[in-house]
């Protein structure tokens, strides 16, 4: 496309994620169903870039053209060959629910709005299977692991690797119908993922990495054939006990639900919990962090079966509402 009209405009949903879940470092995720809302609308010459934040981070998330969204979004409209505020201005609307700093792939989510946004808006409002699969290896080399990313992207239960420094590539497994996601966030707590990967070292243990590459074979068969052997499936020895003195709050929660028989792990790189219960446990579950009192905050999102999502859209020359 060589030119985007005054008017046109995309809106997009995003759901959040949570990623490692004990052994599948950098790796597996699972799209949750707490979603973000992007619009953008093409605005006419000279309007520049207008940033409206809504929800989650407002007060504090920058509303300029340094806001996560907005920079992915300028990433995608130059792949597209659209120049950046190039005969036409943009209004950026973001809806936030998902916490910010929490483990929840909010920055993952930004980054695949933003360039959902863009390859939408470049392709009059639609994305393609193709779209997703650029949208998803741009946001992984963005992000630095797609564990997060291609959850939002697709959307379930995801596995990805990068086979190459430019290229992710992402299997979707079926995730078991039994398998309940339960997040419990500190609500005093907020922790940047830089801070908490510069805790890990460089190297590990041999022993450590074979039974963690086991850990994370069974992770992968307990999520889609047997949820029954989901305690064994979630045992890490790569992230977390390194991290235990940047979350020790987080710890000490994941350390009770596992010694009850739950499988409580690191939601990403916290300081949420994420417990992987079933349909017949999920209240046992809720009950008992519950009664660790106000401080912590429950949530059953449950699994947001699509990701990346065109929601709404028009084409600015009087064609409609496409959503």
């Amino acid at each position: 496309m060589s030119a985007i009209l005054p008017g046109a405009s995309v809106t997009v949903s995003v759901p959040a994620s949570t990623a490692n879940l004990g052994p599948g470092f950098d790796a597996v995720g699972l799209a949750l169903g707490i979603l973000d809302e992007y619009a953008v609308e093409v605005l006419p010459p000279g309007a520049g870039l207008e940033v409206v934040l809504e929800g989650e981070g407002a007060a504090v998330l920058p509303q300029d053209e340094r806001h996560l969204v907005a920079q992915c979004l300028r990433e995608a409209l130059g792949a597209c060959g659209l120049g950046w505020l190039s005969g036409y201005g943009l209004r950026l609307t973001c809806r936030n629910t998902i916490p910010q700093s929490a483990g929840l792939g909010s920055s993952a989510t930004a980054i695949v709005g933003g360039l959902g946004l863009g390859f939408a808006l470049a392709r009059g409002g639609e994305l393609t299977e193709a779209d997703l699969g650029v949208v998803n290896t741009h946001a992984g080399i963005a992000e630095g692991h797609p564990d997060n990313s291609s959850a939002s992207v697709y959307g379930g239960l995801t596995v990805s690797w990068m086979p190459g420094g430019s290229v992710v590539r992402t299997a979707r497994p079926t995730l078991h119908p039994d398998v309940v996601p339960v997040a419990l966030l500190p609500q005093d707590t907020r922790l940047d993922t830089a801070t908490a990967r510069a805790v890990l070292g460089p190297q590990v243990p041999r022993a450590d990495a074979v039974r963690q590459a086991a850990r994370a074979a069974l992770l992968v068969h307990a999520l889609t054939a047997d949820p029954a052997m989901l305690l064994d499936a979630t045992q890490d020895w790569l992230h977390q006990e390194q991290r235990r003195g940047v979350y020790p709050v987080t710890m000490a929660a994941v350390d009770t639900l596992r010694a009850q028989g739950h499988a409580a792990v690191v939601s990403g790189a916290g300081p949420t919990v994420l417990c992987l219960t079933t349909v017949d446990l999920v209240d046992v579950v809720v009950a008992e962090a519950r009664s660790w009192g106000r401080s912590w905050r429950v949530l059953v999102p449950g699994v947001a079966s699509e990701g990346l999502t065109v929601v709404r859209s028009t084409d600015g020359a009087g064609g409609g509402d496409r959503g």
